[in-house]
């Protein structure tokens, strides 16, 4: 019966094709949605990516998350470091600064300050240079931090730092080493680009030492952001965590729980997880109302044949089953075709327009989780008819 029901099934070649083609854009369309909430999730905590050297990370007791933070005294470091357990611990600070370019435009970045001694935290350079080109003065590391023509200076001589007036609609290039830009009235030199984990939201970087910090936010009074701790062996990172809390009142958590703090305040503050959610809502609406009116116009359209079986003793459970084994092969089939079209759209577009797109195990998981629910959804509703068959139908001629 059920080789029958196949047969039934991909006899109708059209529909069968409409079938797995509305299946497959549900399922692309989940799975797309989850690879876009996983890619920017794990930009969201790009920075602790960055640093898997720090076992604990020591912030102010109300910062949850690397999106919203609130600097310390810079005797914080100390307490941190008298702490036992601890091997070592170096300070970073996070700020958001405005940069004049020559031409007069400006770009705000998230300035990252690295420890001087160690440069614990800097990026490696794309030209196989060392981070170690940060203890030249005033300079700099900048990153595009996942963002589009935001490090553009003009490419004459004569709109750079012109005195008659700002250039802003003249030809640019990208930043190159020796360039110059102004934070503050004071002159920073880029003397190395890099190329991180991406941001999100996307926003360009600049790397310097926690001492240049200093001199480009003489204002700032608190300028320590975070610590780094490593942890020694003969202790764990947690157990190291709850002690510094325990003797400083500080926040502590290790790597991976400051990530699931980041990821839970994203959940909650971020507007593209409503953006996501209503990618899901609208996929699933679609999927159903597809499928659905595909099986429901494939099973109305063979009640003739449903009825014959009927006639010749087939039980309700019999051809509830058949139409079941319909839905789920063409569930099957449809969700193998939109989740590798999901992969080969998703790759192509994170890699040409630096999307925020990461297939994670359970994303085609839950993607094929959604096309079942949708397609055994769908085919409950169009069993109806057949259940209600009788088989006299065959012989009245209608």
């Amino acid at each position: 019966m059920y080789q029958i029901a196949l047969k039934m099934l991909m006899g109708d070649r059209a529909k069968y094709i409409g079938l797995l083609l509305g299946i497959a854009f549900t399922a692309f369309l989940v799975t797309f949605a989850l690879s876009y909430f996983a890619g920017f999730i794990t930009r969201g905590f790009a920075l602790i990516s960055e640093n898997n050297s720090a076992d604990v990370w020591v912030m102010d007791p109300a910062v949850n998350s690397t999106e919203l933070t609130i600097n310390m005294p810079d005797s914080t470091l100390g307490r941190v470091r008298s702490v036992k357990g601890v091997d070592y611990a170096v300070p970073m600070s996070l700020n958001d600064i405005t940069a004049r370019f020559p031409n007069g435009s400006f770009q705000f970045f998230q300035m990252i300050g690295v420890d001087d001694a160690t440069l614990a935290g800097a990026p490696m350079l794309l030209d196989g240079r060392l981070p170690e080109v940060l203890h030249t003065p005033d300079s700099v590391i900048v990153d595009a931090g996942g963002s589009a023509g935001k490090l553009q200076t003009p490419l004459a001589k004569r709109d750079q730092w012109p005195f008659d007036r700002a250039h802003l609609n003249v030809p640019t290039r990208e930043l190159m080493l020796g360039d110059e830009l102004l934070v503050n009235d004071r002159r920073i030199i880029i003397s190395g680009r890099s190329k991180t984990i991406p941001r999100f939201p996307p926003r360009p970087l600049l790397y310097t030492t926690y001492s240049n910090v200093t001199h480009l936010l003489p204002s700032e009074s608190r300028r320590l952001t975070f610590v780094l701790v490593s942890a020694q062996e003969n202790i764990s990172p947690k157990q190291l965590a709850n002690r510094i809390e325990q003797q400083t009142g500080l926040r502590a958590r290790t790597a991976s729980e400051f990530k699931e703090d980041t990821v839970h305040w994203f959940l909650i503050n971020s507007e593209d997880v409503g953006d996501m959610a209503a990618m899901l809502i609208l996929a699933m609406t679609v999927g159903f109302g597809v499928t659905g009116v595909m099986l429901y116009m494939f099973t109305y359209e063979n009640l003739k044949q449903y009825a014959v079986l009927k006639a010749m003793g087939a039980s309700a459970s019999m051809l509830l089953g058949m139409i079941f084994i319909q839905a789920g092969v063409g569930a099957l089939l449809g969700a193998g075709m939109g989740i590798g079209m999901c992969a080969i759209v998703g790759e192509s577009v994170s890699m040409t327009l630096d999307y925020p797109f990461r297939m994670m195990w359970f994303t085609p998981l839950f993607g094929i989780l959604g096309v079942l629910i949708v397609s055994l959804t769908a085919a409950a509703i169009s069993a109806r008819p057949v259940l209600k068959l009788e088989p006299g139908v065959v012989f009245s001629g209608r």
